[in-house]
């Protein structure tokens, strides 16, 4: 899974209220590699369903704002070009878009759709174009749909076939990922994790403070 992560592609979602849209969106992030997502909570009801659905998965970190431009600013140290997905005139076909390139996709409330705040800071809004009745997939459909387009092209320029985290942050992720009870207790004793092996295992060897 670590080698597989992708730490410059994310998703930001813009008041999505229900658990289950939350849950499934999560679950999409983790298919594609995302290991870091953002949600922003207006209110304190949305912002209890999101802390809930922030333990469908332990494989994820889900931050949580009280507003969009703190969520853009928390992505702004990485470069991310930033897409809004909105049925809104103008907006291009989410397959035009280059996702090999660092991104944030914004996906907004099932009802209110994206906010004008998040748009207005955004670099492109983009669509899932429809042929039906309907005028628009359910959020967290649109989002994998989207996400899986961003993985395929990710594929394709081979950007799943090396590890892409820093080694330090592997190190620390390998570590809880493989104790979590040790890590828990480590970390509340403010001790350093000790180092793994290629096999995730506690070395001995490497951890002698003669080394």
């Amino acid at each position: 899974m670590l080698l597989h992560r992708q730490p410059d592609l994310t998703v930001i979602m813009d008041n999505v209220n229900k658990a289950h849209n939350l849950s499934a969106i999560i679950r999409s992030c983790d298919g594609v590699g995302i290991g870091e997502l953002h949600a922003i909570s207006y209110r304190q009801s949305i912002y209890t369903e999101q802390n809930a659905a922030a333990g469908a998965s332990k494989w994820l970190t889900l931050n949580l704002h009280a507003s969009i431009a703190s969520a853009y600013r928390a992505i702004s140290k990485y470069g991310m070009q930033i897409l809004v997905a909105t049925g809104k005139e103008g907006a291009r076909d989410f397959r035009e878009i280059d996702y090999t390139r660092p991104t944030a996709l914004v996906v907004g409330a099932e009802w209110d759709g994206i906010s004008e705040e998040a748009i207005q800071g955004a670099d492109y809004a983009i669509t899932v174009p429809m042929l039906g009745m309907v005028e628009s997939l359910n959020v967290s459909v649109a989002t994998a749909v989207i996400l899986f387009e961003a993985q395929r092209q990710r594929a394709a320029k081979g950007m799943y076939n090396q590890p892409r985290l820093d080694p330090e942050s592997f190190q620390r992720m390998l570590f809880e990922y493989t104790h979590p009870r040790l890590s828990r207790e480590l970390r509340q004793e403010g001790t350093p994790y000790p180092l793994l092996d290629a096999e995730g295992t506690i070395c001995p060897a490497l951890n002698n403070t003669g080394q």
